[in-house]
C-alpha cells in the first residue's frame, strides 16, 4: 500500500536531544554521564507503559545513573536549545503528504520540542495526551485517528529500537534512523534501517 502520510519520533529521529542532555550534565561536572542518562530514560519510557509525568522519569533516570536531582529543572530550562539533525529539514520539506509526530512527552515539552524542528507539522502526539509512552499502541493509534489513516498507509520514522520494534507491531511501515549506530535488534528483519534521512523517502 503506498504511504498516505510520516509519522515521526521526535526527539531522537528528528532532533540532537542527546547533546542538550550531554550539555545539562556537562554542566554539573558530568559530562561523561549525558548519554547513560538518556539511555535509562529511553529503557525507562520503553518499559512503563501507563502515562507518568514526564519530568517524574527523567528524574528515575537520573537518578539511576548517579546524577544530582539539579539536572531535571536544568534539562527542562535547556528544551529550547534542542536543534534539528543537519538532515532532517531537507526530508521533511521534500515530503508531499501530511507529516505528523509521535513523542514520549508531555504536552507541553512535546509542542515546544516540534517547534524546535522549524518545519510544521499537521498533527503532534505525545504520550501525555495518549495516555501512554511508546511503544505502547496508544501513542501510534493516536497519530493514526488525528491523521485519518491506517497504520499500513502510514510511513513511521523511528528513533530508537524500543519505538521501531513497537511502530512494526503496531501495522506501520517502519524505518529506524539508527544515528548513533547501534547495534541492531536480532528482530530488526522487517525494519529498514538507514544512518540519517539524506536522501531518504517513505
Amino acid at each position: 500500500m503506498s504511504v498516505r502520510a510520516v509519522c515521526f519520533d521526535l526527539l531522537s529521529a528528528l532532533l540532537d536531544s542527546w547533546s542538550v542532555w550531554d550539555g545539562v550534565a556537562g554542566e554539573v561536572g558530568r559530562p561523561e554521564l549525558g548519554r547513560p542518562w538518556r539511555q535509562r530514560y529511553l529503557e525507562i519510557t520503553s518499559t512503563v507503559g501507563g502515562y507518568r509525568p514526564y519530568l517524574e522519569l527523567v528524574a528515575r533516570a537520573s537518578t539511576d545513573v548517579g546524577l544530582p536531582d539539579a539536572v531535571v529543572p536544568r534539562l527542562e530550562r535547556a528544551w529550547g536549545d534542542l536543534r534539528p539533525w543537519p538532515d532532517v529539514v531537507p526530508a521533511l520539506a521534500a515530503l508531499r503528504v501530511p507529516r505528523a509526530v509521535a513523542t514520549n512527552c508531555s504536552i507541553t515539552l512535546g509542542q515546544a520540542a516540534a517547534a524546535c524542528v522549524g518545519v510544521p507539522f499537521d498533527v503532534v502526539v505525545t504520550a501525555e495526551e495518549a495516555g501512554a509512552y511508546k511503544p505502547d499502541p496508544a501513542p501510534y493509534r493516536l497519530a493514526c485517528e488525528k491523521l485519518g489513516r491506517s497504520p499500513k498507509e502510514v510511513a513511521f520514522v523511528a528513533g530508537s529500537p524500543f519505538d521501531a520494534r513497537g511502530a512494526l507491531a503496531f501495522g506501520f511501515q517502519v524505518t529506524w534512523v539508527n544515528r548513533l549506530g547501534q547495534p541492531l535488534p536480532a528482530d530488526a528483519s522487517e525494519i529498514r534501517v538507514v544512518p540519517s534521512l539524506s536522501g531518504w523517502t517513505p
